[in-house]
């Protein structure tokens, strides 16, 4: 059956790129005031475009811009800034730093609460966003957490933060961290709300009933302190506040309570916010264009120029969201982070092999391995193989969907269940034949992109003194959904 709604929404989309784009002709020739507004909201949306799918945050304003170089000497300047390089392009990798924080009216408002490494490939066109929860601590760089230098470099010299936060994560993985972006939330959500809101097609149903009232973080009633969040699936119109909320929902119930979830929703709204921002209903609205210049100038700050905008703009309008890869460091059972406790009682994150190599080899490799999976060619294997597979997650079905894709390649399906924990957020493999089916146990990976578990939980002993033992246990994370 023909899903008519879906259809005519994909239309719409269409409609509407073509539209944006001949009336951004339109205005270039005919309207240099308008020309000037324009570009400004399509450089940015190209910003929020690149790296699909992260709330980004950002020293040098729109109005610095102008001050600088006249717009028109900004339009014949296109052209060259093609041949310009961004710090990185010779070595095939841009590295820049997304951050978004509460804002100076939020209490500890300048404390990050989204770190986002984003890092681009221009000779495949790749990109990777590796999220880095504000936990993490940094003690060779002197931080118990990481999210705490933006706000100690802002108190000390205002407009320091970001090259601060910069550097700090750029010693922390051995990977050279040039630009930055740091945006407000409060603009974000106001910028929202300026475009009229967005549709979002939220994936699944979930509540999260501690999402925390700000302002009321110290009301003597301790339950006045939160509120209760509920999403239905579907497509949902939203506004500034209610898009906010939906995406930085950190203890919704079920499977929406991950941080790859969390992620995602990132993801869904930047994509709205970009859909609505080059929409003709806000093209062709000069009271909203302008309204849109003002936000950006207030909430937005970073230490790229203009021409290296523009530079961004031409490696990056080409990515599709299939070529970006999309890593979270978290403290899951499968995670590269382990949670500890602070000389001062604090909660944070340690690495879970107890130096930070591990985590600096998946930061540098991260394009390679995504090279090699492209290139491979799988074959079905040629030995005989058993395996069940547990599904750790709360997505329905994906056990069973994973099974077919493994009995296409000879694999023998003991069965299929449930975990016994059921927060795994990247899919792990258990080999109990012990080294005795190499051949099968690449194909796991290859096939499932699962990480080898070596640890041996009490659960596991019980399994393996089961009577349909098989040589291989599977347990399927949140990210065996993106395969």
């Amino acid at each position: 059956m023909i899903d008519f709604k879906k259809k005519m929404q994909e239309l719409e989309k269409l409609e509407s790129r073509n539209q944006a784009n001949q009336l951004n002709d339109e205005l270039l020739i005919n309207n240099p005031k308008r020309k000037k507004i324009t570009t400004y909201i399509i450089i940015f949306s190209v910003i929020i475009l690149v790296f699909s799918g992260k709330i980004i945050m950002s020293s040098q304003s729109a109005s610095d811009w102008v001050s600088e170089i006249g717009f028109l000497n900004k339009i014949r300047k296109l052209v060259p800034a093609q041949e310009r390089q961004l710090v990185g392009e010779e070595n095939d990798r841009i590295n820049i730093l997304l951050l978004g924080m509460g804002g100076a009216k939020h209490e500890g408002g300048f404390l990050t609460d989204t770190i986002i490494l984003a890092s681009l490939k221009p000779s495949t066109k790749q990109a990777a966003l590796i999220s880095i929860p504000r936990d993490l601590t940094a003690p060779a760089s002197g931080w118990r957490k990481i999210n705490s230098v933006n706000a100690y470099a802002e108190q000390k010299e205002p407009g320091s933060g970001g090259p601060a936060t910069a550097a700090a994560i750029s010693e922390l993985l051995q990977e050279p961290i040039t630009y930055f972006i740091r945006v407000d939330f409060t603009g974000f959500e106001r910028i929202i709300d300026e475009i009229g809101g967005v549709e979002i097609n939220v994936e699944n149903s979930f509540d999260d009933y501690t999402y925390p009232i700000a302002g009321q973080e110290d009301n003597p009633n301790y339950y006045s302190r939160f509120e209760h969040l509920h999403f239905d699936a579907g497509w949902q119109k939203m506004n500034g506040s209610t898009a906010l909320k939906y995406a930085r929902s950190r203890h919704a119930l079920g499977i929406e309570g991950s941080d790859f979830a969390r992620a995602k929703r990132q993801q869904l709204l930047i994509e709205a916010v970009k859909n609505k921002l080059l929409s003709r209903q806000t093209l062709l609205n000069p009271s909203v264009l302008s309204k849109l210049v003002e936000e950006f100038n207030q909430d937005i700050s970073t230490n790229l120029n203009v021409w290296e905008i523009i530079r961004l703009w031409n490696l990056t309008k080409d990515i599709k969201n299939e070529q970006v890869i999309n890593k979270v460091l978290s403290d899951a059972p499968n995670g590269l982070l382990s949670p500890s406790i602070g000389e001062d009682g604090a909660y944070i994150l340690i690495p879970r092999s107890g130096n930070f190599s591990e985590i600096r080899n998946m930061v540098q490799t991260i394009f390679d391995s995504a090279e090699i999976s492209k290139k491979e060619i799988i074959s079905p294997i040629s030995e005989e193989a058993s395996i069940f597979i547990a599904n750790g997650t709360w997505i329905t079905g994906l056990a069973g969907k994973t099974s077919l894709v493994l009995k296409d390649f000879n694999f023998e399906i003991i069965g299929t269940g449930n975990a016994v924990e059921r927060n795994y957020e990247q899919t792990v493999v258990y080999d109990l034949s012990f080294g005795q089916k190499k051949e099968a146990l690449t194909t796991i990976k290859k096939l499932t992109g699962a990480t080898q578990a070596f640890n041996s939980p009490d659960w596991l002993n019980e399994y393996k003194k089961g009577e349909d033992k098989a040589d291989f246990l599977l347990i399927l994370g949140t990210d065996a959904n993106q395969k």
